[in-house]
């Protein structure tokens, strides 16, 4: 099977290395992520500037391409020239160091890659740990070569990306595997107001913490608090179902009404 590689941590982040080492006697991989990290840069893509790719080798040995770019264009690049016309089976995005749930995931570079991918029509997931500290993705490496599986298995749409989070804690400590939906509680964020040598002030957004759904024990970050790895289907489509039901029949203004109060 053919499988791109991407992440947003760039390419010589470790959580890469692990997963290319875990599936490279499994299958045909191949490498394509940015040249540096690109943390919580969404689904931004690059239109003001071209993108370069250089080899990039690691122990000794060709390792994959490094791009000046996002993580969806690492995607889209790959997919349209560097494949040769031929895509790749599966596209796995990470391994992310810090989980992506709830709204984190509109701002995550790693789940970008993954729905890119599923919107070229290449069966995705991106797959992150929770942990941010002496992380230890050996685990979470194995653990992808189930979810390869399991896209095929399951029967997933071509046009569906999974996001997979894993508690980062010892294997025998996890609690077991469930579909969830994903969380829509707001992150509480804060900013730190400081002033530069020359006392200029700047703002730096020093995180946040997000609340965790009790009420809804379906959701992805209920299922990490409970030390059980989260799997959900995202789709590219935003669009609100409820209210496009609702809104399609309203009275709508005219076009004549709207001319007149320019």
């Amino acid at each position: 099977m053919k499988i791109l590689l991407t992440n947003d941590d760039g390419i010589y982040a470790p959580g890469l290395l692990a997963l290319y080492e875990c599936l490279t006697s499994y299958h045909e991989v191949h490498v394509v992520a940015p040249e540096s990290e690109m943390s919580a840069v969404g689904h931004c893509i690059t239109l003001s500037r071209p993108l370069r790719i250089q080899k990039v080798s690691r122990k000794g040995a060709f390792f994959g391409y490094a791009v000046t770019g996002t993580p969806a264009d690492c995607v889209k690049i790959a997919v349209q020239e560097l494949f040769n016309g031929t895509p790749p089976d599966i596209i796995l995005s990470g391994i992310n160091l810090g989980a992506n749930v709830g709204v984190n995931i509109l701002y995550s570079g790693t789940v970008s890659a993954a729905t890119e991918g599923a919107f070229l029509g290449v069966r995705s997931a991106a797959i992150s740990l929770d942990a941010t500290k002496d992380p230890d993705f050996r685990f979470a490496a194995q653990f992808s070569r189930k979810v390869i599986r399991f896209m095929f298995s399951s029967g997933l749409k071509v046009n569906t990306a999974l996001n997979v989070n894993i508690p980062g804690i010892p294997p025998e400590k996890i609690k077991g595997v469930c579909v969830t939906r994903q969380a829509t509680a707001r992150v509480e964020e804060r900013f730190e107001r400081r002033s530069d040598p020359r006392g200029n002030v700047y703002y730096w957004l020093a995180g946040g913490k997000e609340s965790v759904e009790k009420s809804k024990p379906e959701v992805d970050s209920v299922a990490l608090s409970e030390n059980k790895i989260s799997i959900t289907p995202l789709y590219y489509d935003l669009t609100c179902e409820e209210e496009y039901e609702r809104l399609k029949n309203q009275p709508l203004p005219s076009f004549e009404e709207l001319r007149l109060d320019l």
